[in-house]
């Protein structure tokens, strides 16, 4: 049964017409054109659909919107822009921690969830927080070193 539910992406108030049990991934992309998140397994698994609900990483492809109402939700085009990207996206940038980037929406936005909670993690512990997110092209160093500098815990040759 369609309603009416107000959501908040990216610190905007919309209000959606759908089915509360619509996936939150197919209003993000398929409503608001927002590209971040991507539909991977559609099992909640692989970690291309994480968003930021309250803070938290969530996968937005088994999330009822209905769940959602008045809760703040982030994306990756929320964190910041092409001009002064988000020092997680700044990171990721940097180490080049990238190859096709299907998982990086998933790997940046597990990375800002988990840099909120525990600003300075050991390597341990982030790898324990991205140990749900794949990547299918072994990006995995570079991954771990981005995450490493945007917690500041990255120490660079000769420091």
């Amino acid at each position: 049964m369609t309603q009416t539910i107000r959501l908040i992406v990216n610190g905007r108030t919309h209000d959606v017409s759908a089915d509360a049990d619509t996936p939150l991934l197919y209003i993000l992309r398929n409503d608001f054109a927002l590209n971040g998140p991507k539909y991977g397994c559609g099992l909640g698994e692989c970690g291309t659909c994480t968003v930021l609900i309250d803070g938290l990483a969530a996968r937005s492809c088994v999330i009822p919107l209905g769940g959602c109402a008045g809760r703040a939700i982030a994306t990756l085009e929320g964190l910041g822009t092409r001009d002064h990207p988000d020092p997680v996206q700044q990171a990721f940038i940097t180490e080049q921690a990238a190859q096709c980037g299907y998982c990086l929406n998933g790997m940046i936005m597990t990375t800002k969830a988990l840099l909120a909670l525990n600003p300075h993690p050991t390597e341990a512990e982030a790898a324990e927080a991205l140990r749900y997110n794949l990547c299918r092209c072994g990006a995995h160093v570079e991954i771990m070193r981005a995450v490493m500098r945007a917690a500041g815990r990255l120490v660079e040759a000769g420091d």
